[in-house]
């Protein structure tokens, strides 16, 4: 792969990372906004409490794993956020097929085409364990 295909590839990868800190973020100080931008209620109780804590570690933890990818190269962090990635679009679906949610095709997409892209970088750009 040449260089400017491997700098475009940290530049994908770099704006989802940002994107998702972003999200995380909202989740700790500004929880209302968050979840009106993944199309969900905030929820109530001891529930807002697992949503917040829940998906907001989430979306922190994969944009830090992201970019300690982007700044070690090693393989583990690029395929670690993948998995979670594609693990989020698997439950959709199964969402989806068993449970009566909305089939969420946009976010699912996206979710894959993220994943794609870091499991091309975990073998383009990362370095020999």
């Amino acid at each position: 792969m040449n260089r400017l295909l491997k700098r475009a590839l940290r530049i994908f990868l770099f704006l989802p990372a940002v994107g998702f800190l972003v999200t995380g973020l909202r989740f700790a100080v500004e929880p209302a906004g968050a979840v009106k931008g993944l199309a969900m209620p905030l929820l109530h109780g001891a529930a807002r409490s697992s949503q917040i804590g829940d998906v907001g570690a989430l979306f922190l933890g994969m944009g830090l794993m992201i970019l300690t990818a982007l700044v070690t190269l090693k393989r583990t962090w690029f395929v670690a956020p993948a998995i979670l990635l594609f693990l989020v679009a698997l439950l959709r679906v199964l969402a989806w097929l068993f449970h009566d949610a909305a089939l969420m095709t946009p976010m699912i997409a996206t979710e894959i085409v993220v994943g794609g892209l870091l499991l091309l970088a975990a073998t383009k750009l990362a370095r020999g364990e």
